[in-house]
């Protein structure tokens, strides 16, 4: 069990908040967020990268010059691979990198890596309706109120979209904002900080903690 304490806007110290998840054991826990980093990794890689081979590049169907007799060496095609302009020997083709993992693999890679950046963690107790109008500025002075260094990664994980936040927040490189059903392994492991409002952690709890 985790427990950590929950802030308001201002950055005090309101209430606690406690989540409780089933997670790899520690021998195992490398292997399985290995394995759900490049799953996703590669879930995102498009596939479409695509070469000609010798017998897809126009022209080429011609000999270029006799057989023997010219002193040059033996010539079938102006296409070959050989030649500038040729087809391309074992280049990539389009195909699904996807890799497969259970979904019970999945669940409990999330809840590890969420567990593993516990120190990270930070819970607010709420986002929505707190910028009356998009402003960047207060949406950077409320996150460094809330202990957050200038220039780290930040994972904000909320439980409802507010536009005023959403649109305070895209325009940050550092940045990242995930609605509580879009969380993901990768995405928790490349962030130096974890900000969550307590909603939001209750519906992991809920959802991840059966």
């Amino acid at each position: 069990m985790v427990n950590c304490v929950v802030r308001n806007w201002e950055g005090d110290t309101v209430a606690e908040a406690s989540i409780d998840l089933r997670v790899a054991s520690e021998e195992n826990a490398k292997h399985i967020l290995h394995r759900a980093v490049t799953r996703q990794l590669n879930q995102a890689r498009q596939g479409t990268a695509s070469t000609k081979t010798r017998a897809e590049v126009r022209g080429g169907g011609r000999k270029p010059w006799r057989q023997k007799g010219t002193g040059r060496a033996r010539a079938g095609s102006i296409r070959s691979p050989l030649w500038r302009g040729g087809g391309v020997i074992f280049g990539p083709k389009p195909r699904d990198y996807e890799v497969k993992m259970n979904r019970k693999e999945r669940q409990l890679a999330l809840r590890t890596a969420l567990i593993s950046r516990s120190e990270d963690l930070i819970v607010v107790e709420e986002l929505a309706g707190k910028l009356p109008r998009p402003k960047t500025k207060d949406l950077l002075s409320a996150i460094a109120r809330w202990g957050v260094e200038p220039d780290s990664k930040v994972l904000l994980i909320v439980d409802q979209r507010d536009d005023n936040v959403y649109l305070s927040a895209r325009n940050v490189e550092t940045i990242k904002l995930l609605a509580v059903n879009q969380l993901n392994v990768y995405d928790l492991l490349a962030a130096d900080k974890i900000v969550t409002t307590a909603a939001a952690l209750a519906q992991v709890q809920e959802v991840y903690g059966g």
